[in-house]
């Protein structure tokens, strides 16, 4: 028998007790010899025939071919016939769950800090608890033990404490307990180094094979096909009468099935199923492991344990417990066979000693109790730790459901709800845009979060998928960046703001600033893999350090630093480097007709004009907020106008979101058939934004053109030299203060910034970051798409309906929903809230009115010139009616951050220059 004391002793040397040393396991006869097994009572290998015939042929045709029989396979074909969706065929290779899914350890935690990740849990725990149970007869093997995080520290139970607040507004029950009170929920446990503990009584486990099969048997009574042992060799492709390339059929070693829809759910063999298709698909193969030990007398019923800051958890298995966690040198599955069924590998003990430790460290008992079996098995990482979902760039009708970083079983009801809409509907439900990998371009091939240069980079890929999993049990900070797969692209501009003490932030492989550090460069390095795999440790790292002072959910020490960069913007003016924006061009014949249906407001102005605007989906939520300028044809040579035959627009997106916007553009004009191109110069152009009282003065020396109010008004843009270069200056302010954005050719950025900073020298400039962008513009009202603006809310509801065109007869995408609404009136509305009392939030605090939980805040930061803490979220009234302005006006509220509630006013207005004097030049 193998005991959980001798995988310790033998995994490393250590100076440890005598009767703890032995030889090393699975290398010496006398070391651990657990067999490897799962610790499953049913799996669905034995239940097989052992042909390898399929369990029936093929049908000649089918609207959707899911292809996967895991978790997410399973869960994407029984919600596809859920909702209609009868010709449905799932494919699997070998037979249900045999890939990653069978030997996952099937933990269901509800709360997580993301709103739409709690919603997506919620649903997985509804299909496996009560509806499968209710349509089938069948038990899925749920068991509702209870869920317990262990806290080590202060900030760790503040961010459980932040998830309770959280929980609050969904309804998921939980409680802080302090460490006596664990002790009397958790005898076994160890509690002389807990700070606190947060508890969920609700949280359970789910069963694989109880699970996967039931789903199929529910799925297949709705008028699914499920085919296994049936593996897919081919995915045919053709190109449409405009060059779109659309999925036609899928061939399988047992005949062909047309279809114009694949669902690609392959798990660990993504990849290469996406290669049929000449889809790429950004995730590595991992070794993922657990232990299950022998019986330990006590443990019946216990909540399982997840214990962050030791990485590792303790799942309860009937009258023993499952060990396992995530580590910082986890192995690479550099050749993933295709064989591989129901497989397992053998377990390095080196790697998952830390888990054994610490699990000993919680449960004592576990160092006397004997390790029955190892699991260790394949799973599917991602560069950022959450799953690829959504249509591919590729090709038109090829989708993804994979890549689920070992969350593929309590992640699986709720995407696999999301996925069937999507695929149904074209869009899903809810806010999926973290998870979305949809990109189509003409040019260039990528995600919605992850650009092609990336995704082509296998550096990246390994870097970044090691960062996240060896992360996945850090606690999340709201100011953290990563280390891994920096420097990827980097703007003009990059190394002469480096050497002004820019400490950068990374969105979509930018580098761009975040705020500036008087202690002068602080350069990212190279990923040291955080001194795994051999690497030397980075030492006197400074922007690792820097990044590490602001682990806190208090007001971070830089605090200051922003808010001088504030201050300065307000009362004098600041040098925004803006130069990651999406910069695209919308050209052609028709270039007008699309731009009148992508726009919610009227762009067809003359050249010269500025609309800030929206794009909708079918159902009127927001799938962008953006700028476009109205051009004339230029010289084709020039990033700054092209020549174009018919109208063309100069689109600005933020960066983070650009390929996002990208897509979404791309796909409507292949829908719609517009005759228009859609040109991407983000890479050719930089952009800077001068903000502030004194941006008119400063610029004047610098532009050869009037900058007065009558010559150049707000919302206006025009050519012009700026230091002897050409630019297109534009009237526009993210921050509500008077201002230009300089949109300028690559070559010529250094030398109109140095012209600027020369000019502004004398009048106080400085430059400033995206951490004093956030402040302002919270501080304004502005919105951020993915904050307080997402494809989940309307124009009506985000108080945006001044971007519709409403009052006009000329359709665009999303009208009739945003229509109906306002007849039926708004029955959640955004709202901006302030606190007297300086609390640092951060968004997820919940929203309470006149006692009653009615919402959450989604963005929230400290604004400098008001001198209060800002908040925005969306509420609700708890009885079910509209939220008018007068519902807002007359409630009292209160904001709980960390179970601790604080009195807040709410706004209708912006609170910092309400009626837009500033922005217009009126001081």
């Amino acid at each position: 028998m193998s005991y959980v004391s001798c995988a310790l002793r033998a995994a490393a040397p250590r100076h440890l007790p005598a009767p703890w040393r032995s030889p090393r396991p699975l290398s010496s006869a006398t070391g651990p010899t657990a067999k490897k097994s799962v610790p499953y009572q049913k799996t669905l290998k034995e239940e097989g025939s052992g042909s390898k015939e399929p369990s029936q042929p093929p049908p000649a045709s089918a609207e959707v071919v899911v292809v996967g029989g895991g978790s997410l396979g399973c869960q994407t074909t029984y919600h596809l016939a859920k909702q209609g969706v009868s010709n449905v065929v799932l494919l699997e290779r070998d037979r249900l769950t045999s890939g990653t899914t069978w030997h996952t350890a099937g933990l269901l935690w509800q709360l997580r800090p993301s709103d739409v990740e709690v919603e997506l849990l919620a649903h997985t725990r509804d299909v496996v608890s009560r509806e499968l149970p209710a349509e089938t007869g069948l038990h899925t093997g749920w068991v509702e033990n209870g869920g317990l995080f262990i806290a080590s520290n202060k900030q760790r139970l503040d961010e459980y404490k932040r998830l309770m607040s959280l929980g609050k507004v969904y309804g998921v029950e939980s409680y802080v307990l302090t460490p006596s009170q664990t002790k009397d929920l958790y005898p076994l446990m160890n509690i002389d180094d807990l700070y606190g503990t947060l508890y969920v009584p609700k949280d359970g486990t789910m069963d694989p094979a109880g699970t996967c099969s039931t789903l199929a048997r529910a799925a297949t009574a709705r008028g699914a096909t499920i085919i296994e042992n049936c593996p897919v060799t081919g995915i045919q492709v053709r190109a449409d009468d405009f060059g779109v390339k659309r999925v036609f059929a899928v061939e399988t070693t047992h005949g062909t099935i047309q279809t114009p829809c694949v669902v690609n759910c392959a798990g660990v063999w993504a990849r290469a199923l996406g290669q049929l298709a000449g889809v790429h698909v950004p995730l590595v193969g991992m070794h993922h492991a657990y232990v299950v030990t022998e019986r330990i007398e006590g443990i019946q019923n216990m909540p399982n344990v997840r214990d962050h800051d030791a990485s590792v958890y303790l799942r309860l298995q009937g009258d023993a417990l499952s060990v396992g966690g995530y580590e910082s040198n986890p192995i690479f599955w550099e050749e993933v066979s295709e064989k591989f069924a129901f497989g397992l590998f053998d377990l390095d003990w080196d790697v998952f000693m830390q888990h054994i430790e610490g699990a000993i460290n919680r449960v004592p008992v576990l160092e006397r109790t004997g390790i029955k079996s190892t699991v260790c098995g394949p799973e599917s990482f991602t560069a950022d730790h959450k799953p690829l979902m959504g249509e591919a760039p590729e090709v038109r009708g090829f989708f993804l459901g994979c890549g689920f970083n070992s969350a593929g079983m309590m992640l699986g009801g709720g995407c696999g709800r999301e996925l069937a809409h999507w695929i149904i509907h074209g869009r899903p439900e809810k806010d999926m845009y973290g998870y979305d990998i949809r990109q189509t371009a003409a040019l260039s091939l990528s995600s919605r979060r992850f650009h092609h240069s990336l995704t082509d980079n296998n550096r990246w890929i390994r870097e970044r998928s090691h960062e996240s999993y060896a992360k996945n049990y850090s606690v999340v900070f709201p100011h953290d960046e990563p280390l891994a797969g920096r420097n990827m692209r980097k703007d003009p501009l990059h190394e002469e703001l480096l050497r002004q003490g820019c400490v950068f932030q990374e969105r979509h492989g930018w580098e761009r600033p975040g705020w500036f550090s008087p202690g002068g460069a602080a350069p990212v390095l190279d990923y040291d893999y955080y001194g795994a795999y051999g690497q030397n440790r980075h030492r006197d790292y400074t922007y690792n350090r820097l990044l590490g002072d602001e682990y806190t959910f208090d007001f971070p020490p830089h605090h200051d630093i922003i808010k001088n960069e504030c201050l300065t913007c307000r009362n004098a003016l600041a040098l925004f480097d803006m130069s990651y924006f999406g910069k695209f061009y919308l050209v052609g014949p028709e270039a007008t007709k699309a731009a009148n249906w992508l726009f919610t407001a009227d762009v067809s102005k003359a050249p010269g004009s500025t609309v800030y605007t929206c794009m909708l989906n079918k159902r009127g939520g927001v799938e962008s907020d953006l700028t476009v300028s109205r051009i004339s044809p230029g010289d084709p040579s020039s990033p700054l106008a092209p020549a174009f035959e018919g109208d063309g627009y100069y689109l600005a997106i933020g960066g983070a979101v650009a390929q996002h916007n990208w897509s979404h553009i791309t796909a409507v004009l292949q829908d719609t058939k517009f005759q228009c191109k859609l040109l991407d110069c983000s890479e050719e152009l930089g952009m800077m934004s001068i903000q502030g009282p004194l941006s008119r003065l400063v610029l004047q020396e610098v532009l050869d053109t009037d900058l007065s109010n009558e010559a150049f008004p707000f919302s206006t843009h025009k050519l012009a030299t700026a230091a002897g270069c050409k630019v297109r200056a534009m009237r526009l302010s993210f921050v509500g203060e008077m201002g230009w954005e300089l949109h300028v050719p690559k070559a010529d950025c250094v030398k109109v910034y140095q012209a600027v900073m020369q000019a502004g020298a004398r009048h106080g400039i400085t430059n400033a970051g995206y951490r004093a962008i956030d402040s302002l513009s919270i501080e304004k009202g502005y919105r951020h798409w993915h904050a307080d603006l997402r494809p989940d809310d309307t124009p009506l509801e985000a108080g945006l309906a001044f971007t519709c065109k409403l009052k006009s007869s000329t359709p665009f995408l999303g009208r009739e929903a945003v229509e109906a609404q306002k007849a039926k009136g708004i029955f959640r509305r955004l709202v901006c809230f302030t606190t007297e009392e300086k609390v640092p939030l951060f968004g997820l605090e919940a929203v309470w009115r006149d006692g009653k939980v009615v919402g959450h805040i989604r963005r929230a930061d400290f604004g400098f010139a008001i001198d209060k803490t800002i908040a925005y979220g969306y509420i609700r009234d708890p009885a079910g009616g509209p939220v008018s302005l007068d519902f807002v006006k007359s409630g009292r509220y209160e904001l709980e951050r960390m179970g601790a509630t604080y009195p807040a006013q709410a706004h209708t207005k912006s609170p910092f220059d309400p009626d837009n004097k500033r922005v217009k030049g009126f001081y």
